[in-house]
């Protein structure tokens, strides 16, 4: 997992959405729905989208 990185795109809203899981959302950088942001590929970072993946989109960066 040596440098490699993720591109994270919100592409749901997250009004409605659990409040801890706002909070993941704005830890990963993602403010506004089609905001994207790359993040490095690691536990942390997975177990973070894991727990949004519904609101979001993961590419290899």
């Amino acid at each position: 997992m040596a440098d490699k990185k993720l591109k994270v795109t919100l592409v749901r809203s997250s009004i409605g959405a659990v409040p801890k899981n706002k909070k993941v959302l704005e830890a990963l950088g993602l403010h506004k729905v089609h905001s994207e942001n790359i993040l490095p590929d690691n536990d942390a970072t997975r177990g973070m989208l894991r727990r949004v993946s519904h609101l979001i989109k993961v590419e290899e960066a």
